[in-house]
């Protein structure tokens, strides 16, 4: 089976998202363009953070760059029509997979009661040739956990003390960067808001250093993957049904 046969358009029959993520930015490699398109059509996605993004900048204090990368995350949700950023305050470069860390993800599904989780690669490289960093795997592991533990009142039973009641509505998770794809968005229209996104990290992408064309970073691969998928531009996803 050709890769053009295997990635199919992903479900789009749902109202509210949770995009959980380790770090500032994350989402804006590639996810905000779709996020674009579905705010557009009058969805709700909000985000969840696990860390600041506070070690993510070489030249500059953690205590400095965590609030610096907060703004410029809220700056750039705003972007693509998201107005809820929300951040748990883990060691950025330090997550652990835990059960607090299943807790507290399973809490915010609660709140936000979404019907569908927007994450990254879960796996341990990118396309099969670049590491993965540790961050992006546990917290792609955990949220595909945590998004059962939500419906499940005896997991987290301290969580129904908090006066969160179950919620299994989460009917799939969605996998932003993996090397095995298996569905897409076509997101013809909406890539300008996506480079838009990803320009607001301004701080980072400068402590990055060397040269950097935005537009052509998420430009090429939406080419590529529009070029399998039957469109124009295109962001692809793996999609975990639950």
């Amino acid at each position: 089976m050709s890769e053009a046969q295997r990635l199919e358009p992903i479900d789009e029959h749902w109202e509210r998202a949770l995009a959980v993520v380790a770090h500032p930015d994350d989402l804006e490699y590639g996810a905000a363009s779709a996020v674009a398109r579905w705010t557009s059509s009058g969805k709700t996605v909000a985000y969840l953070l696990l860390t600041r993004g506070q070690a993510g900048i070489d030249g500059m204090h953690p205590s400095e760059a965590g609030p610096l990368r907060e703004e410029e995350e809220r700056r750039s949700a705003h972007a693509v029509g998201v107005e809820t950023v929300e951040f748990l305050d883990y060691a950025d470069g330090a997550i652990e997979y835990s059960l607090g860390l299943r807790r507290d993800i399973a809490r915010a599904i609660r709140r936000h009661r979404p019907d569908v989780i927007i994450s990254m690669n879960p796996h341990a490289t990118w396309g099969n040739q670049y590491l993965n960093m540790a961050d992006h795997r546990v917290t792609g592991e955990a949220a595909l956990d945590a998004a059962r533990d939500a419906g499940n009142r005896w997991v987290f039973p301290d969580l129904l003390e908090e006066g969160l009641e179950p919620w299994s509505g989460v009917h799939a998770i969605y996998f932003n960067g993996s090397p095995l794809p298996t569905h897409a968005v076509d997101v013809t229209g909406y890539l300008d808001r996506g480079v838009a996104s990803l320009r607001e990290h301004r701080a980072y992408i400068s402590g990055l250093g060397g040269e950097f064309d935005v537009d052509a970073f998420l430009r090429g691969p939406a080419m590529a993957t529009g070029k399998l998928f039957g469109t124009e531009l295109a962001v692809s996803f793996e999609v975990f049904r639950l």
